[in-house]
């Protein structure tokens, strides 16, 4: 206590140890000293420390802090701090501005070509050429030609420049909303992670920007440090500093050897505290961004390091975090010679800043692709058409003479033609696509918050609907985490429930006391309950927690023996680790000997345990023999029943016979036992049903524990994981290594492929176990489709599992921040529920997507065909160009708005998931969209050229430049229009489903866009005038048009009549790129594109190797090589090419996995150890 009583003395600085700190704010050190401080490394930095302060406790009476009772929490003082040492707080790189975003909008090139035609429209309709009068120039306006008239000219140009202005302000403020809804969620990432430091001798919570320099922070496994320190005082602490040097192996950190603590490292191991020496820029990390510009131009840079994260997401704490691209023990070969080709690579295509493409983003890039080309040649063929036929008529039918001053008249005439070809093209391309996606996911993000889902990438969202597999693990996600001792062992009684305090001996009552209290984290502790009648909170680490508990319920305290024997008088600490699966503390005795007290996994415990205690409390030898039959009679019922079992065990040493502390075996060795306590962690009540669901939806659900096996056996049967009857495996980590690995001891696919179909559950694994099943399953090429492997983890060990999973699921509450760091979602809850719910919201993405292509393609195919049939037979387009980017917008923006946003139902769950080569467009939606195009098609045409008699109207075919708008044209726009409309509602199913209208109003969105498209449709018909070329239309009309566009509806069934099944002649479009992730830079940067005939050519030599791979004779392979020798020569060339560009993924000749299978040497070729399709 005296050295306590020492620095709380100090604490308040007397008048003449002023004069000694003449520093800044009255702190004993500058805050250029402290960053050159924590610049240096292990001894220098003991040697500086040494040297400026005298000792760590010397720096903490300069920073006016108590080693042991921390800052007072006032907040004058933690105010000053923030202002003389800065605040933990790195500035994120300033958001785009509304008028960037503009004016990046404004990129568009179909844009461009529309504002320069529509200007040159407008400058040629201000010009009234001179020879106006003479007659010479042909048909200029024949039709009522009054000056106004005349003077409208300019109003098409305008028009058209005025509904660019309105696709590029909508564009920008999607992109603008989406930015915003990021930071958003960015912000409560960070808001929600929090720190213990400990202000006032009391322990709190802060979010991590409050930290200032000065406060003692308790550093535990797991922490993400939040900013540098000095260490006072550690238990076995071990930190993963890869994100700052680039060193995979874990630095040992001590208070007499290295005491400093790095911001954006990660503690793998053990427990600390350390006083905060730098914060925000100043601490290493802020010091490294401050390097990258994070507010500057040199970002982009930074974005291009393989950092395909989307932009608007990485703040910079994430930033911060995302550095350890390695997260711990995911070893990564440095740079190997093919690295630095990549390098180079990466910066030629990394001139365009690159966001993550997911697989449904590469599906769509490409069919917008097509579909773009596709339109371009329509619509060059359109201009070209007619102006060769103008020429014609003109100049050869009409035999007229080119006359200077007729000039500007033809070449309006050109511009028209110009027009309408740009429309035509502006219409075939999709560019309400990447609109429909970016809100489809925007808005399902947004709605998973609600489901307790926060997304960290957005991608994640959609490749969830595709998950085939979901790893899980069990404590807190399956089980409710609220651990409790429910059976014990103690003094040769086996006691199902909890033993009187009367019925123990007070000898082993009183070492079991001490060995739960003394050996667990301190932080570990129960709190009264929060309100009256609700269980008491569990604090810290959850089976601790339940050891403490079990101190309770014999009606003993903890906290006593704790305050008698504080953290700091520990003699040494064994911190909880994965490969241990124990922990052990020293402590020392009033004689001078030492006692250590130990808990861990029963059956490892036991195994070093050579006496027990009996029922009077005395030592008995406890022999193999006695471990095997207590294995069978108490700990195997125990587990049985679903109960995890921890062995509390202790061993005393004399003052004489201290033994070496860092040989950890032979000190943790010839124990005695003192109990054996059966831990239930019970299932959460929600779970089975959940697992039904996932399983009826097609999803293997599979438990990965650490966990006893017959504990894990009776938890996945509660859980439905496993049923009676059903062919499965249960299996522990040792066997699954014995399965998977040759004799050589290195994992073999084909041994892994025989086992995880039918493994259910993997107990007592470690996290490299649970890593090698992830990636097995992934990189399986046994089923039809590769699997797609959702995984979910709370530990610092899940790390590795998280980030090779398709999707990473962490837990939001028990999770540590290393594995919160690897996911992409995290489960604010931690519950298994909201799993599924994350299967329903991806599934429900992609099925919006498709609606929303399904609608789209159809106005395309209508759109472009009627103004290329139309410009070529009558010379002008029956839909105008203002009228076309009017159905641009409805088809693109709102539409995209409406069908994006269709909430999920139950029935997602009841269908097998979509492969990730399944195409975009199913035969289905292929049927309908070529169904409707055609009914559109007929109606539209007989319009017209039979119209003008239906209607008894004028015809408004071969209308002079400038004539009115005529109300023939005017009707086709309309009917046009409400045929989408109607159309719309057919689109929300895409499965053939009857009933069109179910659930609508589920979805208000889609209601208002309708309504409100059809109220601004009857606005531009009656009021448009000239700017929309259209004239108003008489009620009985308007009729007509409606009557025509509910005929959608009726067609739709009609439609869904015919069997899908009959239209063998349909294609379906929209595959995924190449045969994994090949963007079309990469196929023209590695080599020229694959045709599809050569594709087929290859599907048949995978199956034909496929074949041959399983005849396992090492002759036949030699003869298969020698067969298709030169085949495999161009294989293995070009695979050289590949690895080198380190994208041996997208390597479209999957006869590389059969070269691995066969010779294990090609595996070299493959640098990057990433999956091969």
């Amino acid at each position: 206590m005296g050295d306590m009583a020492n620095s709380s003395i100090e604490f308040h600085p007397k008048p003449q140890q002023q004069r000694e700190a003449p520093h800044a704010g009255g702190f004993g050190c500058t805050l250029a000293e402290l960053r050159s401080l924590m610049e240096l490394r292990g001894a220098e930095a003991l040697q500086k420390v040494q040297e400026a302060y005298g000792d760590v406790s010397g720096l903490c009476r300069r920073l006016k802090t108590s080693p042991t009772e921390g800052l007072a929490d006032n907040a004058n003082d933690l105010e000053k701090r923030r202002q003389i040492y800065g605040q933990n707080f790195i500035p994120p790189k300033q958001p785009k501005t509304f008028l960037q975003l503009v004016w990046e909008a404004l990129q568009d090139v179909t844009l461009i070509i529309l504002e320069v035609a529509a200007i040159v429209s407008l400058g040629l309709s201000f010009y009234a050429p001179p020879g106006e009068e003479s007659e010479a120039c042909g048909n200029v306006s024949s039709g009522a030609e009054d000056e106004g008239e005349a003077e409208a000219g300019w109003i098409e140009g305008a028009a058209i420049l005025l509904s660019v202005i309105c696709v590029v302000l909508v564009t920008a403020f999607n992109d603008w909303s989406k930015e915003k809804q990021f930071r958003g969620l960015q912000s409560r990432i960070e808001q929600e992670q929090k720190f213990t430091v400990i202000r006032n001798g009391q322990l709190l919570q802060v979010p991590v920007a409050a930290l200032v320099v000065g406060d003692i922070a308790q550093v535990k496994y797991g922490d993400l440090l939040p900013a540098d320190g000095v260490l006072i005082q550690g238990n076995d602490l071990k930190i993963d500093e890869s994100s700052l040097t680039g060193e995979s192996d874990h630095v040992r950190k001590s208070a007499d050897k290295d005491p400093m603590l790095l911001s954006g490292t990660h503690v793998m191991e053990g427990s600390g505290r350390m006083v905060v020496t730098a914060v925000g820029v100043n601490s290493q990390t802020g010091i490294i961004f401050t390097l990258l510009g994070a507010g500057g131009e040199e970002e982009e840079k930074k974005d291009k390091k393989g950092k395909q994260q989307d932009g608007a997401m990485e703040s910079s704490q994430t930033k911060a975090k995302k550095q350890d691209g390695a997260v711990a023990m995911e070893m990564q070969p440095l740079k190997s010679a093919e690295g630095g080709e990549m390098e180079e690579r990466e910066k030629k295509k990394a001139s365009v800043p690159k966001k993550e493409k997911s697989v449904l983003q590469g599906k769509l890039t490409k069919l917008a692709v097509q579909i773009g080309k596709a339109g371009l040649v329509m619509s060059a063929i359109t201009v070209i058409i007619l102006v060769l036929y103008f020429v014609i008529e003109t100049f050869v039918v009409k035999g007229r003479v080119w006359l200077a001053e007729c000039t500007p008249v033809y070449v309006q005439y050109f511009v028209k033609f110009f027009i309408i070809g740009v429309t035509v093209l502006v219409v075939a391309v999709p560019e309400g696509l990447p609109l429909a996606v970016t809100i489809s996911l925007a808005y399902s993000v947004k709605k998973m918050m609600k489901d307790n889902n926060l997304v960290r990438h957005l991608d994640a969202c959609e490749t969830m609907g595709n998950a085939t597999a979901i790893c899980s693990d069990k404590t807190g996600t399956l089980t409710t985490n609220r651990m409790t001792v429910v059976q014990s062992y103690l003094g040769d009684t086996h006691y199902k429930e909890i033993p009187a305090p009367s019925a123990l001996t007070p000898k082993i009552l009183d070492l079991l006391v001490h060995a739960i209290s003394i050996n667990s984290a301190y932080t570990s502790k129960i709190l009264p309950p929060e309100k009256e009648g609700a269980l008491p909170r569990q604090v810290g680490n959850k089976t601790e927690c339940a050891l403490l508990g079990f101190v309770l319920d014999l009606k003993r305290d903890f906290q006593p023996v704790r305050e008698r024997i504080p953290e700091d008088k520990l003699y040494k600490v064994y911190t909880f680790n994965s490969v241990r699966k124990s922990m052990s503390t020293v402590i020392c005795m009033p004689d001078g000997g030492f006692r250590l007290f130990s808990k861990g996994a029963s059956e490892i415990l036991l195994k070093k345990c050579t006496n027990i205690l009996n029922s009077n409390g005395e030592l008995r030898s406890f022999r193999p023999r006695d471990r095997d039959d207590m294995v069978k009679k108490i700990i195997e019922p125990m587990a049985c029943d679903g109960l995890r079992t921890i062995c509390i065990a202790y061993r005393d040493f004399s003052a004489a016979q201290e033994p070496d502390w860092e040989n950890e075996n032979e000190v943790v060795g010839d124990l005695t036992c003192i109990a054996i306590v059966g831990i239930e962690d019970p299932v959460r009540p929600e779970v089975p049903e959940a697992i039904r669901k996932c399983q009826r939806a097609g999803i293997t659900v599979r438990m990965v524990t650490g966990d006893n096996i017959n504990t894990a056996r009776a938890i996945a049967a509660k859980c439905g994981i496993i049923q009676p009857g059903e062919d499965f495996l249960c299996l522990e980590g040792k066997e699954f290594n014995r399965r998977i690995r040759n004799e050589k001891g290195e994992i073999e696919q084909e041994r892994l492929d025989k086992v995880w179909p039918k493994l259910r559950v993997l107990a007592r694994s470690s996290p490299t176990d649970k890593h090698t099943l992830v990636k097995g399953i992934i990189d399986s090429t046994t089923g039809e489709q590769r699997q797609v492997v959702a995984v979910t983890g709370d530990g610092t060990n899940d790390g590795p599992a998280l980030k090779k999973a398709d999707v990473g699921f962490a837990m939001g509450i028990a999770g540590t921040d290393v594995a919160k760091e690897a996911s992409d979602i995290i489960l604010t809850d931690d519950n298994f529920t909201s799993i599924v719910k994350a299967v329903m919201w991806g599934r429900n993405v992609y099925d919006s997507i498709s609606k929303f292509l399904q609608f789209q393609l159809t106005v395309n195919v209508v759109a472009v065909i009627v103004a290329f049939t139309g410009a070529c037979i009558t010379q002008d387009s029956p839909l105008k160009a203002v009228q076309m980017l009017w159905v641009n917008l409805i088809m693109d923006t709102f539409a995209s708005l409406a069908l994006a946003t269709e909430p999920p139902t139950e029935s997602l769950l009841l269908r097998k998931p979509y492969g990730r080569d399944k195409p975009l467009i199913s035969r289905t939606m292929m049927k309908n969209i070529l169904g409707h195009a055609a009914y559109q098609l007929t109606i539209i045409f007989t319009l017209l050229f039979v119209g003008e008699l239906f209607f008894d109207i004028d015809s408004g075919r071969n209308a002079p430049l400038h004539s009115p708008p005529s109300e023939h044209y005017t009707i086709i726009f309309n009917t046009f229009v409400m045929m989408q409309l109607f159309n719309e509602i057919n689109a929300r199913k895409i499965h053939g489903e009857r009933n069109v209208f179910h659930g609508i109003f589920g979805n208000p969105i889609f209601c208002t866009i309708v309504l409100g498209t059809f109220a601004i449709q009857i606005v531009i018909v009656q009021f448009g005038g000239k700017p929309f070329s259209c004239s108003p239309l008489s009620t009985e009309q308007w009729l007509w048009c409606l009557f025509v566009g509910v005929g959608e509806l009726v067609w739709g069934q009609v439609i869904a009549t015919i069997p899908t099944s009959q239209l063998k002649c349909l294609k379906e479009a929209g595959h995924g790129p190449g045969k994994d992730e090949m963007t079309d830079e990469e196929l023209a940067e590695g080599e020229e594109e694959i045709d599809h005939a050569e594709r087929e050519l290859r599907r048949g030599q995978i199956l034909w190797f496929r074949g041959l791979n399983r005849i396992q004779t090492q002759m036949e392979v030699v003869s298969t090589f020698k067969r298709s020798g030169s085949f495999q020569g161009a294989v293995r060339r070009r695979s050289s090419v590949l690895s080198q560009l380190h994208d041996v993924t997208n390597l479209s000749t999957p006869t590389h996995v059969i070269l691995s299978a066969a010779n294990p040497t090609s595996a070299a070729g493959n640098p990057s150890g990433e999956s091969i399709p």
